[in-house]
């Protein structure tokens, strides 16, 4: 094989790589909390919570050598961080800053957008000066730069009308989902899928009467077909000049 061919499928194969790192950035770490413990799997706790285009921890969070940090009293904050970042919201580390390790700069702006996706789940116009009460902020450019860093990042999409001070988004990453939460939306769903039921039923039974409407229509139509052939006709003719003289005022 030749040198170009070599870089050329070389080439290929990064591309390829790089765009399955894209899909699922998360996966890289997956692979190495197989084999990190201990004061190994902090670090990689502390790397993915800096690393970019990572929003969703869940998955991490259940890998054992991950979980197994909350049982060791100097580990244990970097698991309930990790938490902290799956489930919560900037408002949470401010009130518990006691049980978690310090935040870097980066760590900080992601647990600020994670809290405005957050938000974003349960309105879609949010008040600027809601926005910087919740995460802290009192500078209006530092808030409007977030929020556009934000959007950039592609985790939300939407609108900063700063004229009127709002937010309008028009859609949010998912985040994580607590185990406790799962038996609510169990039952959200199996209610939609109940109301999905009754809706497919009243069509049903829309479609067999209009079937039956359009069954005696057909039936009508053909009866009053073999009225008007052959004889019938001329015994419609017949009723019909009958019902002329009838009805003709007398001379």
């Amino acid at each position: 094989m030749s040198a170009a061919n070599m870089t050329a499928g070389d080439n290929s194969s990064k591309a390829m790589g790089e765009k399955a790192s894209q899909v699922n950035p998360m996966e890289q770490y997956l692979i190495l909390a197989k084999q990190a413990k201990g004061a190994a799997a902090v670090q990689l706790v502390k790397q993915v919570l800096e690393a970019p285009e990572v929003y969703v921890f869940g998955e991490l969070l259940d890998m054992p050598n991950i979980t197994s940090l909350k049982g060791t009293p100097q580990h244990a904050p970097y698991y309930e961080l990790l938490q902290l970042f799956a489930y919560g919201v900037y408002g949470d580390y401010v009130r518990e800053s006691a049980k978690f390790p310090t935040l870097t700069p980066t760590m900080l702006t992601k647990l600020r957008h994670l809290t405005i996706v957050s938000m974003a789940t349960g309105q879609k116009s949010i008040p600027l000066a809601t926005l910087g009460t919740q995460l802290g902020l009192t500078s209006t450019r530092e808030l409007e730069d977030l929020i556009i860093e934000a959007m950039y990042t592609d985790i939300i999409h939407g609108k900063l009308d700063q004229k009127n001070g709002i937010l309008e988004l028009d859609h949010a990453i998912g985040r994580d989902i607590k185990p406790e939460d799962l038996p609510n939306i169990v039952a959200t769903l199996q209610s939609w899928c109940d109301t999905c039921d009754t809706m497919l039923s009243n069509i049903d039974q829309l479609i067999t009467r209009a079937n039956t409407d359009k069954e005696r229509h057909l039936k009508h139509r053909n009866s009053l077909e073999t009225e008007v052939s052959g004889s019938g006709l001329e015994q419609l003719w017949a009723r019909a000049k009958a019902k002329t003289r009838t009805s003709l005022p007398p001379p």
